[in-house]
């Protein structure tokens, strides 16, 4: 394997978890450092890495995550990090905006680390981020950004998203007019602070990102499958629908799977074991 750059990738003084892990902080384009954790897959060295992009609130640390990284571990590499303002990892969190700088330099580094087919799987907030990744950076994104883009080594081969919203400002459930709260006022900005672990921009959007909806048509050529729980508490099942009409309509059939998911919950907590191994199946294709 081809070792990374070090003026873009620096070590922290994090002891390897097991021998083979690989504990790093990254440095974003945007000059964020972002800490992440590589683990080789349990079956042996592969060309792929299955990079995966937390809810928020979460952490590379956090125990669903380590959970959903153990299972896809066993048939890939995987790369865990904290999105900005999330776990030891610098900034502030912007709730789905700059966060796909975060998911760039994981990207990144994972084909730094020798892997020819890197692949993306996110959680609710980090499932809209692995969406305008895919499109921000892919072959059908608006600015080109693949091979040979500005950033030739961020693009996904394949994005799998789990829980996502399809549209920002959504506040037609108890749980999204809680979390917006949590963003939006000074003293719930305290509680994501001390209660929840999570430091949180105090500036609104400006400009408003590419929503979910709207990246969805712009992924194709590269595989897209969207899952969701049909008891999700935050987002009804309008939103993963919206999310594969939109990819039907701008590719054709076949451009998006959607898996509907009887009696589960919301992101990473709610998704059991046998999800995600069915999940890690369907990225090795």
């Amino acid at each position: 394997m081809s070792s990374a750059p070090e003026d873009r990738f620096r070590m922290s003084g994090v002891p390897l978890v097991t021998a083979g892990d690989l504990r790093v902080v990254l440095r974003t384009a945007d000059g964020v450092p972002v800490e992440a954790l590589y683990e080789p897959c349990a079956a042996g060295p592969g060309d792929t890495a299955i990079v995966v992009a937390h809810g928020f609130t979460g952490s590379v640390d956090r125990p669903a995550v380590r959970r959903a990284a153990g299972v896809f571990a066993r048939h890939a590499a995987v790369v865990t990090f904290s999105f900005r303002g999330h776990g030891r990892s610098g900034g502030r969190s912007t709730v789905g905006d700059k966060e796909v700088l975060d998911l760039a330099a994981a990207v990144e580094w994972a084909r730094g680390l020798g892997h020819r087919r890197v692949v993306t799987v996110g959680f609710s907030m980090g499932g809209s981020v692995v969406l305008r990744h895919a499109a921000l950076y892919g072959a059908g994104g608006p600015k080109g950004r693949s091979a040979g883009g500005e950033r030739p080594d961020a693009h996904t081969d394949a994005v799998a998203s789990v829980s996502a919203p399809a549209r920002w400002y959504y506040r037609g459930t108890a749980p999204m007019r809680r979390l917006h709260w949590v963003v939006t006022r000074p003293l719930g900005r305290l509680v994501g602070r001390f209660g929840l672990r999570t430091r949180i921009h105090t500036q609104d959007w400006d400009p408003v990102p590419l929503s979910p909806v709207d990246a969805v048509p712009l992924i194709a050529p590269t595989p897209l499958l969207i899952v969701h729980g049909d008891s999700d508490p935050y987002f009804p099942l309008d939103h993963p629908r919206m999310l594969a009409q939109a990819a039907t309509g701008a590719a054709g059939p076949g451009a998006a799977e959607l898996w509907v998911e009887a009696g589960m919950g919301h992101a990473e907590n709610a998704a059991g074991d046998e999800l995600l191994e069915r999940v890690g199946e369907w990225l090795m294709r």
